[in-house]
C-alpha cells in the first residue's frame, strides 16, 4: 500500500452540507439549528466545490456530509450522486431522526455511500438522551440509534460509530460502549475527545489532561479485539500505540484500571494474536480539512480558523498553500510539541491549542493537548 501524500492532498474532506439538524446536542460543535441558514451552500455552488475536489487528482480525498444533518438539504441525494459521477468516494454522517433516516432513505444510500457514520454517546438511555437532545420529533435517541444501526448491519450498508468522551459519560462509555459497538457489526469506533467549540464550550466538560491519558491506554487495550478505533482531537493515541506496541507497559491511574477491569469482565482477554492498530498521522489541517455550511474552509471542523471560502478560492490551492496549513504539516510547534519526538505523528490537538491559547500552530508550555 503506498503511502497517502497528505503534503499534497488530504485523506479526508468533511463539507458540513448544512446546521438545520432534527436534534440539539448539547456539545454540538456546529451549534445546529432547525432550519437552514440562508448562507449556506446552493446545489450549484455545493456541486462546484464538489467539482474542484477533483484537483486534488486520484484517488480522490473521501468526501464526508456531515453537518448539523445533511439528510435536511433536499439535494443531498443529487450532491452525492454528483460526486460519484466524479469517482469521489462519499460517506455520509446523518443524525438519528425516524423522520429522515428511514427505511426507504436507507435503501436509497445503499451503493451509493461508502459509509455510514452514527453517533452513540452513553451505553443507557439516559445518558445518551440527554446529550443528543431531540429539538424536530420526540423521539427515544437511544432506542432509535441501535434500531438504525441493526437496520444498517441488514441493509448491508458498512457503517461506524462516534462517541464523544468527557466527564459526563467516561464512566460508563468505553468498557459498555464499546462492546454495543462491537456486537453491532459496526467497521469502526471513533471516539472524539471534547473541545470548547459551539455547545460544548458550555454544557458540558472535557476530561483532565491524566483522565485523557487513562482514555487513550484503555482505546488500545480496547483495539486488541479485533474492532479498529480512532480518536478525533487526541491525536497522542499514536503515541500511545507506538509506545505499548513495542513493549512499553502503561501502570495506570484510577479511570484507567476501572475501564480495563470492566473491559475483561465483559469481553474476556482478546482471543488469538493482538494485532496493534495502524494509523496514518493526520491532524487538522494535514490530512484533513473542513469546509462549513457557508463555503469557508477551516483546517478542521474543530478549528474555526478562517483560511479562505470555496465560493471563491480554490481549496486545492488553500491546502497545498496556505501558511498556517503548511506550519502545521510541517510540525513547527513552540513549547512541549515543538520539543517532543512524537511531534510528526502526534503534533497535539491544534483545535485545542486553538480554543485554549488562540494559537493553532504553536504551544505555550505547561498545557497539554
Amino acid at each position: 500500500m503506498h503511502r497517502w501524500p497528505l503534503e499534497e492532498k488530504p485523506l479526508l474532506v468533511f463539507y458540513e452540507t448544512t446546521k438545520a439538524c432534527p436534534l440539539a446536542c448539547r456539545h454540538c460543535r456546529a451549534n445546529a439549528l432547525l432550519k437552514p441558514l440562508p448562507t449556506e451552500l446552493s446545489t450549484k455552488e455545493a456541486k462546484k466545490f464538489i467539482e474542484d475536489l477533483t484537483g486534488f487528482g486520484r484517488p480522490y480525498p473521501v468526501l464526508i456530509l456531515t453537518g448539523g444533518d445533511p439528510l435536511m438539504r433536499d439535494d443531498i441525494m443529487e450532491l452525492i450522486d454528483h460526486a460519484r459521477s466524479f469517482g469521489i468516494p462519499v460517506a455520509l454522517s446523518p443524525a438519528v431522526s425516524t423522520k429522515l433516516l428511514n427505511d426507504e432513505l436507507l435503501r436509497e444510500l445503499k451503493g451509493r455511500v461508502s459509509s455510514v457514520s452514527i453517533s452513540l454517546d452513553g451505553a443507557r438511555p439516559e445518558t445518551h438522551n440527554y446529550i443528543r437532545r431531540t429539538a424536530l420529533e420526540r423521539i427515544d435517541v437511544f432506542k432509535t440509534t441501535l434500531e438504525v444501526l441493526n437496520k444498517l448491519r441488514s441493509y448491508g450498508i458498512e457503517f461506524q460509530v462516534n462517541t464523544a468522551v468527557m466527564k459526563l459519560n467516561v464512566h460508563e462509555l468505553p468498557p459498555q460502549v464499546f462492546k454495543i459497538v462491537k456486537d453491532s457489526g459496526a467497521n469502526a469506533w471513533e471516539v472524539f475527545f471534547l473541545i470548547r467549540v459551539g455547545r460544548g464550550g458550555m454544557e458540558l466538560e472535557p476530561l483532565d489532561p491524566w483522565e485523557t491519558e487513562d482514555v487513550v491506554q484503555f482505546l488500545y487495550d480496547a483495539s486488541l479485539y479485533g474492532l479498529p478505533i480512532r480518536t478525533v482531537e487526541a491525536p497522542f493515541f499514536r503515541r500511545v500505540i507506538m509506545q505499548r506496541s513495542s513493549g512499553i507497559k502503561y501502570e495506570g491511574g484510577k479511570l484507567y484500571w476501572e475501564l480495563t477491569k470492566q473491559l475483561r469482565e465483559l469481553m474476556g482477554e482478546p482471543s488469538g494474536i493482538a494485532k496493534p492498530p495502524s494509523f496514518t498521522p493526520t491532524r487538522d489541517g494535514y490530512g484533513i480539512i473542513f469546509v462549513a455550511s457557508d463555503g469557508s474552509i477551516y483546517p478542521s471542523g474543530f478549528l474555526p480558523l478562517t483560511l479562505g471560502n470555496v465560493r471563491k478560492d480554490n481549496i486545492v490551492r488553500v491546502y497545498k498553500e496556505h501558511s498556517v496549513l503548511r506550519t502545521i504539516r510541517e510540525a513547527r510547534f513552540n513549547g512541549k510539541c515543538g520539543m517532543c519526538e512524537f511531534k510528526n505523528v502526534c503534533g497535539g490537538s491544534r483545535a485545542r491549542a486553538f480554543t485554549e491559547l488562540g494559537d493553532p500552530p504553536s504551544l505555550r508550555p505547561g498545557l497539554y493537548l
